[in-house]
């Protein structure tokens, strides 16, 4: 009687670590992301790339987990039952009858069995594989191929009839779930959240991911904007242009700017005026060639042109070919690093003392939307600018004073020029006594 109590309390115990190897190879392999999987492959563990494959096409996968599982609990059931129902039923007989008895240690001796393995068996395996799953994915996966082969027969009957099911259901058999850029974008607003990134980290790395959608208009200098120089530009007309208007790189044009000949350096400008030298913009090698991107790039095709070209300095043009603007390599990283390189002075959006703010009518929209915290525009596919929202709302060019309410902000035009409205004050209106605070 004690070897045979001995051996059911042995097999209980095995049946618990099988049963806890199988929920914990499920639910690492689940759970480990494809990043950290490829992070792994390229730093020569083969093992992931065969995780990566069960991920893909986990079919035969969980199928073996599904036939040890079962099995484990029917005969961890049998077993287990057998083990504590007569100390149950003795404890019983002590003051009821003897059938009542028998009932009551069978239940107990069922709950005690289920709880034992519903903890051991299941939850702390799990538990223990959520926290670290790609080790655990990667130390489990040869065993578990090695299960896949000896199970191979019934693996083929259980995931082709489960395939069949999943067709008929009209839903997919293999798993192509790939990582998409909101995905980091909410991952890395959870990092911030539990203090792991900076706000103006989580900033920078939202500016990267929207690049792609973000277009070159957004970022250029506009074309009312662009100091440049006529090819026959004297050495007279050039310096006052320069010193009132310092930049690093100047557009050579012929005529009009939107005859683009190239562009000039300040540097060498500089340098000749230092020496108090004269200088014509049509000397041999003063003036470079230029990049000419269409308007219709995102920033990040931008940045591709800034490589292949070798340049950080391209003129944009539209489908007229008329000059809309000019954009650099700074305008594309100022962008990205958002107000980690913003000072009062160069910034888009400047609060006031009063509470108010001031805000470039060419400010992007998307700066606008996280400065205060609006989640999405109306029809914002359909502009760029804050400029381009107040003559949407507006259905007109708009003039002094012109406002526009939205997303619990008063958006008025304090300063237009030619059109082109310069200034924008921002006011945070009012609750409305029966909003919530």
């Amino acid at each position: 009687m004690e070897l045979d109590l001995t051996g059911r309390i042995i097999s209980i115990v095995l049946l618990i670590l099988a049963s806890g190897y199988f929920s914990m190879a499920e639910i690492s392999l689940a759970a480990s992301p494809k990043v950290k999987l490829h992070q792994a492959l390229e730093n020569g563990d083969k093992r992931a790339q065969q995780v990566l494959d069960l991920q893909v096409k986990p079919g035969p996968f969980f199928s073996v987990i599904q036939i040890g599982l079962n099995a484990i609990a029917i005969l961890g059931g049998i077993i287990g039952e057998t083990v504590f129902s007569p100390y149950f039923e003795m404890f019983f007989r002590l003051f009821l009858s003897p059938e009542l008895s028998s009932s009551l240690g069978f239940f107990c001796s069922f709950f005690t069995i289920t709880m034992i393995f519903v903890l051991f068996a299941d939850l702390i395996p799990k538990r223990i594989g959520l926290n670290k799953p790609v080790a655990i994915s990667l130390s489990l996966i040869r065993s578990m191929l090695f299960l896949i082969w000896i199970f191979k027969p019934f693996v083929l009957m259980l995931t082709g009839m489960s395939n069949a099911i999943l067709k008929i259901m009209g839903l997919p058999i293999k798993n192509e779930t790939t990582i998409t850029s909101e995905d980091i974008i909410a991952t890395v607003g959870a990092g911030t959240e539990a203090g792991l990134l900076d706000r103006n980290e989580q900033e920078a790395i939202e500016n990267v991911m929207s690049l792609e959608d973000r277009l070159v208009t957004s970022a250029m200098t506009t074309r009312d904007s662009v100091i440049y120089f006529g090819l026959n530009d004297t050495f007279e007309k050039i310096r006052p242009l320069i010193e009132k208007n310092p930049h690093s790189k100047y557009l050579v044009c012929d005529s009009t700017v939107d005859r683009i000949i190239g562009y000039v350096d300040s540097k060498d400008l500089l340098c000749r005026a230092l020496e108090n030298e004269k200088f014509s913009l049509k000397e041999k090698g003063l003036i470079k060639t230029i990049a000419i991107v269409p308007d219709s790039l995102s920033l990040s095709e931008v940045l591709e042109t800034f490589k292949k070209q070798g340049r950080d300095f391209a003129a944009v043009v539209n489908e007229y070919a008329l000059t809309v603007g000019v954009i650099t390599l700074s305008d594309v990283m100022s962008t990205v690093m958002g107000s980690l390189v913003q000072t009062e002075e160069n910034g888009y959006i400047v609060q006031r003392d009063d509470g108010t703010w001031l805000m470039d009518g060419l400010t992007p929209i998307e700066e606008v939307e996280r400065t205060f915290e609006i989640e999405k525009m109306p029809e914002e596919e359909t502009y760029e600018t804050m400029a381009g929202f107040m003559m949407y709302m507006l259905r007109k060019i708009p003039k002094l004073t012109d406002k526009v309410d939205f997303g619990g902000y008063r958006f008025e035009v304090i300063d237009v020029d030619m059109n082109r409205i310069d200034q924008i004050l921002v006011t945070k209106l009012p609750k409305e006594p029966d909003q919530p605070d």
